[in-house]
């Protein structure tokens, strides 16, 4: 394994352990996914908010403006 692939046991340990308050056993049950997860590591885009879904609603309506509710623009 290359140097910079190796992995910074003492850092991962103080996150688990520290960071996140993990018993050792637990900490050492975790997959290194599981690991990322529980640290919010992870690159997901978090659940689209109320704002933000009227604010595309506002950009994006469902009809045109000046229309009647069920009216067809064309």
């Amino acid at each position: 394994m290359a140097e910079s692939a190796r992995f910074d046991w003492p850092a991962l340990m103080r996150l688990g352990l520290v960071r996140l308050g993990l018993c050792p056993a637990d900490f050492w049950a975790l997959t290194p996914a599981e690991l990322v997860l529980k640290l919010g590591l992870d690159q997901a885009r978090a659940p689209m908010g109320r704002a933000r879904l009227e604010e595309l609603a506002a950009a994006f309506p469902d009809h045109a403006p000046g229309l009647n509710e069920g009216e067809k623009d064309g």
